[in-house]
């Protein structure tokens, strides 16, 4: 059974539930959260009170993006470029927490994930493809498998995030009985900086070692490549560390409530509070339900992730391809987390892929106006001019 939130606005948890996904509207960036009660949560997600705020926020990123291409395309003057600004990326974009799915965006090519954020119109038009939402498809039908959905009023932000975390209560004696459940939220603070994820799948094997299982569509009827594949279990990892940190006692109250702006004092709707009630949890305020949560998971019988697993299915036939176990090397983890948060903090410039995987670069929605592919490419002409003379 879900918990869902009927106004639910878009930046916090960046990997939103299948669910979720589908109810995005094209023309506005508000969506209507599906939260798991029984299960759980896809998203990444712990921001916006209100829809003027979400409409702030795409005013300004609109407006970061007119004020990138007006200065592209003033003749005699310098270029502006994507770095080139007195605040971090984190200040820039308004963001008061990364996504694992952002991070993973990133991990594939750093100037696509800068791209669309200055230009998000268009990375709203691509999460419309058809292929995109029948992989959606897929996943909410898997996720509707173990749950239904049950719909609870929420009129601010500390609402929304109530009810995210109040799934997870709901969750975890379910996976402490070996139960199998879906849409588990997990966050923590990593070098300083607040991450969110979703994790599709978590369940136990005949050996009784907790697995993390991640479900993957594609287009082709194939296993993807490497590169693919890298991605993917830099993501799982990262779910992993996040998850672990939980279970250690590791995430402290004052991470979820000072990171993320939200008011520990703030009285939940009647909505809220009846949903927390009738799964068995009294509470009133937001501080009360993060205080639950975070004594609950610590206390709980749950183990680390003793396994991760890719499982990957065709979208056209909705059959599955195959499945990977993910290698899991923590120090390699955390120093490719370490790099993408030193863009994010704003110790270095945005970098798009090396010249060994700049095929990457072929189906670029970006590939005309990249500024590191131009900066390439006249570095090849110069290499050869010069090996020519």
């Amino acid at each position: 059974m879900d918990a869902s939130g009927s106004q639910q606005l878009f930046d916090d948890w960046d990997d939103i539930s299948d669910s979720e996904f589908l109810n995005i509207p094209s023309e506005q960036q508000s969506i209507e959260p599906q939260h798991p009660l029984n299960s759980e949560t896809h998203g990444e997600h712990f921001d916006s009170p209100c829809a003027s705020t979400s409409s702030q926020h795409n005013m300004n990123e609109e407006a970061l993006a007119q004020e990138t291409v007006k200065t592209e395309n003033v003749s005699g003057l310098k270029r502006k470029s994507l770095h080139e600004n007195s605040f971090s990326p984190m200040q820039r974009f308004f963001k008061r927490h990364l996504s694992v799915t952002l991070l993973c965006d990133q991990s594939w090519c750093e100037m696509k994930t800068v791209y669309n954020l200055l230009k998000p119109l268009v990375k709203r038009k691509e999460m419309q493809r058809a292929e995109v939402q029948i992989g959606k498809q897929i996943h909410l039908s898997r996720e509707r498998e173990i749950q239904d959905v049950v719909p609870v009023d929420i009129r601010t932000r500390e609402d929304g995030e109530a009810i995210k975390l109040l799934n997870m209560l709901h969750m975890i004696p379910l996976l402490e009985a070996g139960e199998r459940v879906r849409e588990f939220p997990v966050f923590g603070v990593q070098k300083g900086v607040f991450v969110m994820g979703v994790i599709d799948e978590l369940m136990y094997n005949q050996k009784g070692e907790l697995v993390l299982n991640e479900l993957k569509t594609r287009r082709q009827n194939s296993l993807p490549s490497s590169a693919q594949d890298k991605v993917n279990c830099f993501q799982v990892g990262l779910y992993k560390l996040l998850f672990d940190g939980l279970v250690r006692g590791e995430v402290k109250k004052d991470h979820v409530l000072n990171h993320l702006k939200l008011r520990s004092d703030q009285i939940l709707g009647a909505g809220v509070q009846a949903h927390a009630k009738s799964i068995g949890v009294q509470v009133t305020t937001f501080e009360e339900v993060v205080d639950a949560l975070l004594i609950t998971v610590s206390c709980s019988d749950l183990p680390c992730i003793d396994q991760l697993q890719i499982e990957y299915y065709h979208q056209g036939s909705s059959g599955p391809i195959g499945t990977r176990v993910a290698p899991f090397d923590e120090v390699q983890v955390r120093t490719e987390l370490q790099g993408h948060l030193a863009y994010w903090k704003g110790h270095r410039e945005p970098k798009g892929v090396d010249i060994e995987e700049a095929w990457k670069c072929r189906s670029c929605l970006y590939k005309q106006t990249c500024d590191w592919t131009k900066n390439r490419l006249q570095v090849s002409d110069q290499q050869a001019a010069h090996s020519s003379s």
